[in-house]
């Protein structure tokens, strides 16, 4: 089974990025207009902090997603000896 580069752990970076966007938005509208309704969630003030919270943690997904689409998912390390001739 071959897997799907654009996507890791079920999340594409469309996805993650969207999720990003919202987060700040709500954060915005919080700073500015006191409340927000987010889905079901209304947010206010006293959740400023878990507000941060996930957008610190789609930020994260976000990096992760571009990082495994530029290098294909891996890491490349080299191991050099160098030798005096």
């Amino acid at each position: 089974m071959k897997r799907d580069k654009k996507r890791a752990y079920g999340i594409t970076l469309r996805e993650a990025d969207k999720h990003l966007r919202e987060w700040m938005e709500a954060e915005l509208e919080v700073t500015t207009h006191q409340s927000y309704q987010l889905g079901s969630k209304n947010l206010t003030m006293a959740d400023l902090d878990a507000i941060r919270r996930e957008i610190d943690y789609w930020s994260g997904w976000v990096e992760k997603l571009k990082v495994q689409e530029t290098t294909g998912g891996r890491n490349r390390i080299y191991r050099v000896v160098p030798r005096d001739y």
